[in-house]
């Protein structure tokens, strides 16, 4: 039986720049203050969860960990057992950490490509009102109560073959569809390799929770993405982002595999970040894995 790994919980991200990133995230992204935040830390909610987000200051840019919710202790044990028995080392988190990321369990492993994740249950919840300065939402769950993560993460994997398998036969994700690159699009592809695919997967009924681009970015992370409640959400965040002058790195479109309507804007760490809205929720049981050959129905033109 795969590991239950339920959903993308939160993203830790090293800064040298905390204060442009409190701006971006707070003034334009639409996110909230969360407790535990300092001079040096800055943690994030978007929703009741007492973080989904910490960026910590630092000499460099880079993604320090991708953390992935399960149920609980006895799902935990099951994936640091798989994982071990597939030969990937886990190494438990310390009471600090446990302490600083507000859970009761956490392992911290490597996928193939060098990406360090940590898998954790039993986070904090913060039962307050969510004062979200423009009256925007954020989904991360369903009506009903189905945890869908934060958004997605896309990392680089240029080992991708391995870092597939990992995902999909280790960890449990469902492939949703892959798509084709062309070289120019993978400048730091492995050397000698013909095909680039750039592969979509989640653990739940999100379409994705995770993309693996094929190649090498220094700061560890491609984008992360985000969704709200309402497409006025996403456009008065363009317009803020118009105003304070952040390049637009792909404009307003609607992708072809998750269907989500949105925009891709730089951030201060060298990568970007997507806000949107309307994405994909899939059946599991009934989805067919596919190939897109097209990124967009219509926008997401690309700037540089």
């Amino acid at each position: 039986m795969a590991p239950d790994i339920r959903a993308l919980g939160y993203l830790r991200i090293e800064t040298a720049d905390l204060p442009a990133w409190r701006t971006y995230v707070l003034d334009l992204l639409g996110m909230t203050v969360a407790e535990g935040s300092t001079d040096t830390c800055l943690n994030v909610r978007i929703d009741d969860r007492v973080h989904r987000f910490q960026f910590v200051s630092g000499d460099r840019d880079r993604l320090l960990a991708a953390g992935f919710e399960v149920a609980g202790a006895k799902a935990l044990g099951e994936v640091a057992a798989a994982l071990e028995a597939a030969g990937h080392p886990v190494e438990p988190g310390d009471a600090a950490t446990l302490a600083d990321r507000r859970v009761q369990g956490l392992i911290h492993v490597e996928d193939p490509s060098g990406n360090p994740l940590e898998i954790y249950w039993g986070q904090a919840q913060d039962h307050s009102p969510l004062a979200a300065p423009y009256g925007n939402r954020f989904v991360t769950g369903t009506p009903a109560g189905e945890g869908l993560g934060l958004g997605h993460v896309v990392l680089p994997a240029p080992d991708t073959e391995a870092t597939l398998d990992f995902y999909e036969n280790v960890l449990g994700f469902q492939l949703r569809d892959s798509m084709r690159l062309p070289p120019a699009a993978v400048p730091t592809g492995r050397p000698g390799q013909d095909v680039h695919r750039m592969h979509f997967l989640s653990p739940n009924r999100r379409h994705h929770s995770l993309g693996l681009y094929p190649g090498a970015l220094p700061p560890g992370i491609v984008h992360f993405m985000v969704e709200l409640e309402t497409l006025d959400d996403v456009g008065h965040c363009l317009d803020r982002m118009d105003r304070a002058g952040i390049p637009i790195a792909s404009t307003l479109g609607r992708h072809s595999n998750d269907r989500m309507v949105s925009f891709y804007a730089q951030a201060p760490g060298g990568f970007q970040v997507e806000y949107g809205w309307d994405g994909l929720l899939v059946d599991p049981a009934t989805w067919t894995t596919k190939e897109i050959t097209a990124d967009s129905f219509w926008g997401h033109r690309w700037n540089g």
